[in-house]
């Protein structure tokens, strides 16, 4: 008999509850980075990606509904059909000149501007070679194009080395996360780079978490380590972490953003994103570029080195990383949910990260911090984190620590 395509679905999502790996989805009744309301409590929020606390900025609700008032609320059309708008083209050029690029392509998601360049890009019997950790997006969009995928570990430029010297005579892409969405460290950016170069590969790295936090003016991870436009070619942006507000963009030169309007299917056959948002997310480019950004990033590595030294002190390794992604890893997935569970008890909101989002046996708490936290907010996380900590060691006599 012919499967039923129902049933074997719903067999998965039992398959996922009986591991203990069912997700949930909750509804934040009220948010105010570093807070948000779940179930009728104020919680202490250390989950979202706005690392600057851009969010909720007067700035950006004032341009947002200046824009409203002119634009109204929706694009109605893909940008090719009359959805570009001018506050569109104004945030393309801010973003281009911002990452040094010539020319930048807004998408309405960053999964939607990874799948677009990929199958721009990329075509059948190409070589992609990839990070083990990448993002989902660019992992999809290596294999819907068609493209042969060829992953290496975990930052390991040898490897990927290695990988595109199978295969020579394919056309190729290099493809990276900046920093890495779920452990917080930073890609080998000099070492692709220059394997990029040797190999006549194309490099592409998706900043969508360094964007704003690292480099100087915040210009993202590839500026921080002295990368130009040259070095990396294809530059992959969100607009929905520390800027605050929601899209992306592909950012380089404009040979290639003008194909890509023309060829990313992702772009041209969806609608625009709202031009109040883009109006909202220049005016966080402005702010992320400019003095008051620069005392936001100092913030928040403040807070991140407060965290850092408080778990520490307690015995309690995280992940290393100096972004504002700090991992604890606690290997089993019952685990990982019941301190997430008893951190919201606590007051807290720190979900937890179960596979297949991380490997098996590298579940964890993915602390997230902002610029928005105070010293005490992050004192008292520290606080209920040792609680926990006691009580673990306590019942098994073990550490939870990173290998």
């Amino acid at each position: 008999m012919r499967p039923d395509l129902l049933a074997r679905l719903a067999a998965r999502q039992q398959a996922q509850a009986g591991a203990g790996l069912l997700r949930r989805l909750r509804t934040v009744e009220d948010a105010a980075t570093p807070w948000v309301v779940i179930g009728g409590r104020r919680l202490l929020g250390f989950a979202g990606n706005d690392y600057l606390g851009l969010a909720a900025h007067p700035a950006l609700r004032g341009a947002l509904q200046d824009a409203a008032r002119r634009w109204g609320v929706g694009a109605t059309a893909a940008h090719l059909l009359g959805g570009h708008r001018a506050p569109h083209a104004a945030l393309e050029e801010a973003l281009a000149a911002w990452t040094g690029r010539e020319a930048a392509l807004l998408f309405a998601t960053g999964y939607m501007a990874n799948v677009g360049v990929l199958d721009a890009l990329l075509a059948r019997g190409d070589l992609c070679v990839q990070d083990k950790l990448d993002h989902a997006s660019l992992l999809d969009g290596a294999r819907l194009c068609g493209a042969e995928l060829r992953r290496y570990p975990h930052a390991d430029a040898d490897a990927a080395a290695r990988q595109l010297a199978l295969r020579p005579g394919a056309a190729a892409l290099l493809a990276s996360d900046g920093v890495f969405s779920m452990d917080g460290d930073v890609a080998p950016l000099r070492a692709l780079a220059a394997l990029a170069q040797r190999s006549r590969a194309t490099l592409l790295i998706d900043d969508a978490h360094g964007l704003g936090v690292l480099g100087a003016r915040g210009a993202g991870s590839t500026a921080a380590v002295g990368l130009d436009a040259r070095a990396v070619p294809v530059l992959v942006g969100t607009l929905g972490k520390a800027l605050g507000t929601q899209g992306a963009f592909v950012a380089g030169s404009r040979a290639l953003i003008g194909a890509l309007a023309q060829f990313a299917r992702a772009h041209v056959y969806s609608t625009a994103p709202p031009p109040a948002v883009a109006a909202a997310t220049l005016a966080a480019v402005r702010l992320a570029q400019g003095d008051e950004g620069e005392a936001l990033r100092a913030r928040l590595r403040e807070g991140i080195a407060q965290l850092r030294a408080g778990a520490a002190a307690l015995g309690l390794r995280l992940l290393p990383s100096d972004t504002p992604i700090q991992p604890l890893l606690l290997g089993d997935a019952c685990t990982a949910l019941a301190w997430s569970r008893a951190l919201e008890q606590a007051g807290f909101h720190v979900p937890a990260i179960r596979p297949p989002t991380v490997p098996q046996g590298q579940a964890r708490l993915r602390i997230a911090l902002s610029a928005a936290h105070a010293p005490e907010q992050i004192g008292r996380l520290l606080e209920a984190l040792a609680v926990l900590h006691a009580k673990a060691g306590a019942a098994t006599g073990a550490v939870p620590a990173a290998p």
